[in-house]
């Protein structure tokens, strides 16, 4: 007996034909937030090249240094927030190296981080006609290969080996001439080049130089306005941009070790924090972990006007450092951009619908429904269930699946029109108390 599915009641052979269809039902879900990237100027690690870093990840190979380790500060300050921080350096440094005999131990990355490795060749103790070439960093043996001459040596984490011929002991031979060198301008052109490929929420520019700032600031506003890629930059002293996607960061802090951070440094956090911030969330009176003061404070006339002109600023409170309100750079608003597009908080609703939208329909959608009737109920529940999602996360209100979403036929073949309506949520920022005393 024949069997199987059916397109059309076709079927010559006799037998049963099933077919096996879900009832519709929305696919797509909120996006993970959590993404931060940042340009900086290191001493090992691969350079021009976007790095991925976990949040918890052990870092030591990869960028030469624990994550503790002063040399990363600014990367371990965007990862008190950020889940995932896209990392690339921004120099490429001059390698170390050393020679001992007929063997050359080159480092692998350029910087003076290079400076800090040596090699150990010994004969070894059951062998003697093969030696032991152990590498160390800080003095600790992090690689040893037992080898009857340089040709059997192979590269580690950490050194290059090259040279022919016979091996020549040596209780320690340090690599010299390690140099991070100079970074310039074109390296952060370069850097936007590569990590525009990425998918990332926000971008954090640890610089003063002004030219930088309307580079990034231009960067943004191409992928935001033209490519519909929804990220925010951020940037210090800069609120001349007034515009949404650029945040603006006045003032720095100090840490419990007193280390004291400027404002171009504490885009760090500020970038990790906003990367991590849920749409759900605002950083408005969140501390900065770690930070018992602000650097410099300002008086209550000078908060008022940076918050005026758009300025994201810490202030001090009881031994913490406190994000003043969550802004953003915009302050000429129009008819299409009120004032609710100066607060991140609802930024980053808006972004998270666009991004979403684009990933959900583009993922399950274009080129794979019909554009017919059913075809397009599919594509509105689809938009029902995702808004009836974030309002059930107090990210938007008052929404109405009957009235905020229409769904029709564009004005081609294979167009849809489609409209919805609304209204983010933002969080509670001014009580106004009045207390009547009989």
């Amino acid at each position: 007996m024949a069997a199987g599915t059916f397109t059309a009641q076709n079927k010559v052979r006799p037998g049963v034909y099933i077919n096996f269809k879900s009832e519709p039902q929305a696919i797509g879900t909120l996006g993970e937030r959590g993404i931060a990237s940042i340009p900086l100027a290191m001493s090992w690690g691969e350079s021009n090249k976007v790095l991925t870093i976990e949040a918890g990840e052990d870092v030591f190979t990869k960028l030469g240094y624990s994550i503790m380790d002063p040399t990363l500060l600014l990367l371990r300050e965007a990862l008190k927030r950020a889940r995932t921080v896209l990392l690339y350096r921004l120099n490429v440094g001059t390698k170390a190296a050393v020679t001992v005999g007929n063997l050359t131990a080159t480092a692998k990355w350029g910087g003076v981080r290079g400076n800090d490795i040596s090699v150990v060749i010994q004969e070894n103790i059951d062998d003697e006609t093969k030696f032991d070439v152990s590498t160390l960093v800080d003095g600790v043996e992090i690689d040893k290969q037992t080898v009857s001459t340089i040709a059997g040596l192979t590269a580690n984490d950490w050194v290059v080996f090259s040279g022919t011929g016979t091996i020549t002991e040596t209780a320690g031979a340090p690599l010299i001439g390690g140099a991070d060198g100079t970074v310039s301008n074109q390296a952060y052109i370069d850097y936007l080049a590569a990590v525009e490929i990425f998918d990332f929420n926000t971008i954090a520019l640890p610089s003063t130089d002004d030219a930088l700032k309307a580079t990034f600031t231009a960067f943004a506003k191409r992928l935001r306005d033209d490519e519909g890629k929804k990220v925010q930059v951020v940037m210090e002293n800069y609120p001349a941009a007034d515009y949404e996607g650029v945040i603006s960061v006045k003032n720095g802090v100090v840490l419990s070790d007193g280390t004291t951070l400027t404002a171009a440094q504490a885009t760090a956090w500020v970038a990790g924090a906003t990367a991590g911030a849920q749409v759900n969330e605002s950083l408005t009176y969140q501390g900065y972990e770690g930070a018992v003061d602000v650097s410099p404070r300002y008086t209550n006339a000078q908060i008022i006007a940076a918050l005026q002109a758009g300025e994201f600023l810490f202030t001090a409170n009881d031994n913490r450092a406190l994000v003043e309100q969550d802004i953003n750079t915009l302050t000429s608003f129009t008819v299409d951009k009120g004032k609710q597009f100066a607060k991140n908080r609802v930024i980053r609703v808006l972004d998270g619908v666009n991004n979403d939208f684009v990933r959900i329909f583009s993922e399950f959608y274009i080129g794979k429904v019909s554009n017919n009737a059913d075809g397009r109920n599919l594509l509105k529940s689809e938009c029902i269930n995702y808004m009836n999602t974030l309002q059930g996360i107090d990210a938007i209100q008052n929404f109405d699946s009957q009235s905020d979403v229409t769904v029709q036929a564009g004005n081609e073949v294979d167009a849809v029109y489609i409209e919805t309506n609304i209204q983010p949520v933002d969080s509670v920022e001014k009580l106004y108390i009045r207390v009547r005393i009989r």
